[in-house]
Parts: C-alpha cells; structure tokens; sequence
C-alpha cells in the first residue's frame, strides 16, 4: 500500500496529515492526554519526521494539542476553565456579530439551511447534531463578509468543536431544543432585535457551557 506521500505528493502531505490527526482527535478516537509523538504519526501515516512535527504543530496552534516543556504533544483535556473561556471567546464574537446582522435584518441563508437540518433530525440527543450547530453559527460570522473576522473564529473553531463534541457525548442536548433556539435568534435578527438576538445567543451558549462543566464535574 502506497504511504500518504506517494499517494497525495508532496504538496498537501501536511495538510492531509493534520486533517486526519483532527478528525480522529475529534472523533475520540485519540483519547484526551494521549501523548502524539513525532515518530508515531511519521510511522502512522507513512511520511517523513518533519511533515509529521508540522502537522502536530499545526494542532497544537489549533488547540487541539498542547505541548510542554520536554514533552511530546498530548491530545487536549477539556477541563472546566477551557470550556468556558471557549464559549466566551464565542459569545464576545457572535454577539457582535448578530448585532451587525440585526441592524441591517440580514437573515443569512446558510444558517437557516443549518437549523433546517437539526429540525429534519429525530427528537434527542445525537452526536450528528455538532456538524449542523456549529455550521449555524459560523454561518453567523460568515455573513458578516469580513475576512478577518471569520479568521479570527476560526482560530478557535477546533477547541469549539471538540467541546460541542463533549456535550454530545455526554448526550446532554436535544437537537430538537437546539433548533428552536437558533430559529428564535434568526426571529430576532429578522425583526432588527439586536439585544433580544444578542441575549437568547447568550442564554444559548451559558447553557451548553454550564451542562458541559456540570458533565466534566461530574466525571471527575
């Protein structure tokens, strides 16, 4: 079996290192803590010493690594402290961004195309519903057509997955709760509410903030 060089060439090794290290970690298939050396994913994934460290680094940058001191890399450990400042961190940028959005009653369209899915789903918690949420709310950033801001975001899009991740895990959310929440946010950006959108966001996210850090407490 071709190594994933020689499969995809040099061009985008990394890039495609990094994508699969992300969807595993994500997945739990990496569990949190586990240490990610330079010589396992180099052996993994069929590339060289170098490509590997860029990829780890790559995650590392992402949060979705962390790396000390004489260590090697570990897969992140959500505690209670990065939950919230992850959903901090997103509710400063989402909230200024459905405020901007309210002014002008712009409804973007992929968020509504996002929520339609969560309500196609059946009633109760399901791990398919992170994909759709978090596409709703990027969806938020997107339609503000800022470059920046949307890098920005995505800056921190990893640890909010990983988190969102969490919560479903612990199937701790209803999908069909989440959507009616995210259509009430649209309701209010639709009539040019910019504080009523800006606090049913905030309820919105304090509440899987504060289930998630209940499940973290809970567990340890």
């Amino acid at each position: 079996m071709r190594s994933t060089a020689e499969a995809l060439g040099v061009v985008g090794v990394v890039e495609a290192v990094t994508a699969r290290l992300r969807t595993r970690i994500l997945e739990g298939a990496i569990a949190p803590g586990a240490p990610l050396t330079e010589a396992a994913v180099s052996e993994a994934y069929g590339v060289a010493r170098p490509s590997a460290k860029a990829a780890i680094e790559q995650l590392v940058a992402n949060g979705l690594l962390v790396r000390t001191a004489h260590r090697s890399a570990r897969v992140v450990d959500i505690d209670a402290s990065t939950v919230r400042d992850v959903y901090r961190t997103r509710m400063r940028l989402e909230s200024a961004a459905l405020r901007e959005l309210a002014a002008s009653r712009v409804v973007p369209s992929d968020a509504v195309s996002a929520n339609a899915e969560l309500l196609a789903m059946p009633p109760g918690p399901d791990p398919a519903t992170v994909d759709p949420d978090l596409r709703f709310h990027t969806a938020l950033i997107d339609a503000l057509e800022s470059e920046r801001t949307a890098r920005m975001y995505r800056s921190v899009i990893d640890e909010v997955r990983l988190c969102m991740a969490q919560v479903q895990g612990r199937r701790l959310l209803d999908a069909e709760a989440i959507a009616a929440q995210h259509a009430a946010i649209l309701d209010a950006v639709a009539a040019g509410d910019a504080d009523g959108a800006a606090a049913l966001l905030d309820a919105h996210l304090v509440s899987a903030e504060r289930r998630l850090v209940e499940a973290l407490g809970t567990d340890r």
